[in-house]
């Protein structure tokens, strides 16, 4: 079982996030799980959602405590959080950053990927709307679930709700964010 920990700000999307990570994953036959968690959430605020990704059945409903993957959102939460509190020896961290993985200077035992979502969802969206953009760095670094079936996900989840064209918009930003990975 792999488990994911995603940090955001409130308003960001890291819910949402999850429950893309989480249907991408079902779409590619594998059992999932998300949740967020809830604490004080209030626009800007620092705030988590949480997946599991398992080939059997997932029975544990306790948060995540010691994530394989780690996704930052927001830069600027490495200073407010410790992101990589628990993180499991050998895990991922994807971080939506301009600097390097180098640049970033985090000490512990895990890999350090890096994105700059936010200029990439600037271009697409003229927005900094980098949710779900980070779910092309994921499926980048792990590996555990393909384009496609995150693109299916955004289909099943924004074409009724906000449209094709940003559902095609969302995709674009996935796709751009996967090659972009670092």
């Amino acid at each position: 079982m792999i488990e994911v920990r995603i940090h955001g700000r409130g308003g960001q999307g890291a819910v949402t996030t999850g429950q893309i990570l989480a249907i991408a994953a079902f779409n590619d036959g594998k059992h999932c799980q998300t949740f967020p968690f809830f604490g004080v959430e209030r626009t800007g605020a620092p705030v988590q959602a949480f997946a599991r990704i398992s080939e059997e059945p997932i029975n544990l409903r306790s948060q995540v405590y010691n994530p394989d993957v780690v996704i930052v959102l927001e830069p600027s939460l490495l200073q407010a959080v410790n992101v990589t509190d628990g993180i499991k020896k050998d895990g991922k961290i994807i971080i939506n950053t301009s600097k390097s993985p180098s640049e970033l200077n985090l000490k512990g035992d895990f890999d350090v990927h890096t994105v700059d979502a936010t200029a990439i969802a600037l271009d697409i969206f003229k927005k900094p709307i980098v949710n779900t953009a980070m779910l092309g760095a994921f499926a980048a670094v792990t590996r555990l679930v393909t384009i496609e079936s995150l693109e299916k996900a955004i289909d099943e989840k924004f074409v009724k709700k906000k449209g094709k064209e940003m559902a095609d918009l969302n995709k674009k930003s996935i796709r751009q964010v996967y090659q972009g990975t670092k």
